[in-house]
């Protein structure tokens, strides 16, 4: 199977753990992008969404689903979301598609997270994928500096065939730092959390996934955390 069959397959999968009658958290990126596909099928059975960025709330209005702001909802059954890297206790990089803030939000006023990928993201530790940190763009050398004594190597986030740094959603900036072995990742999160001039770092250790929905060869296999 090709990845994008993978992701297929798990996004088919997590149609089974959308509550009818319910405010559904949808995540960003390929993989959700499956997901809202396959939602669209069964839209009439939820009462609608809440997107983790302006590209999800789009795609998800495209098909007619329902789109509220958090601000508007009391409580969210489940979230769907992939991930960049998750390894066998539900720990997670997420930020490749910018989202990050958003994700953490939306993960954190759920019941249940949910993930979809396919069999690559799972790892043993994470940090082989670049760790994104979204940060307020004043201080952006002065985070760089602390992530730099963490041991990592941080880059600024730039547009597509462009020197201009890239710009989230929230207005903020993103450094991706390379190089990290994390072995303690709520401990990891803990610390980048602190730094000031940081608005999200894409850690999901804190409040990981309570299930992964892994694509493999040989079928989705489910874990739980």
């Amino acid at each position: 199977m090709t990845q994008d069959e993978l992701k297929q397959a798990v996004a088919r999968a997590a149609i089974d753990y959308v509550v009818d009658g319910e405010i559904i958290g949808v995540g960003t990126g390929s993989t959700a992008n499956f997901f809202i596909d396959e939602l669209a099928k069964i839209k009439d059975r939820i009462k609608g969404t809440v997107a983790s960025s302006e590209a999800t709330a789009e795609r998800l209005r495209g098909h007619g689903i329902p789109v509220f702001d958090l601000n508007e909802v009391e409580s969210i059954a489940v979230y769907i979301d992939g991930a960049d890297e998750i390894t066998d206790s539900g720990a997670m990089i997420k930020g490749g598609g910018a989202a990050l803030t958003r994700e953490k939000i939306v993960a954190s006023v759920s019941k249940q997270f949910v993930c979809i990928a396919d069999g690559s993201k799972l790892v043993k530790t994470l940090g082989k994928f670049p760790l994104p940190v979204e940060v307020i763009p004043m201080a952006r050398a002065a985070v760089m500096r602390k992530l730099a004594s963490l041991g990592g190597q941080p880059r600024l986030r730039t547009k597509a065939g462009s020197d201009e740094a890239f710009i989230t959603d929230n207005g903020g900036e993103i450094i991706d730092v390379a190089g990290m072995e994390i072995a303690d990742p709520v401990g990891v999160e803990t610390h980048i959390n602190g730094i000031v001039g940081v608005i999200a770092v894409g850690l999901f250790a804190q409040r990981g996934a309570n299930v992964c929905l892994l694509g493999t060869a040989d079928g989705v296999k489910t874990l739980t955390f």
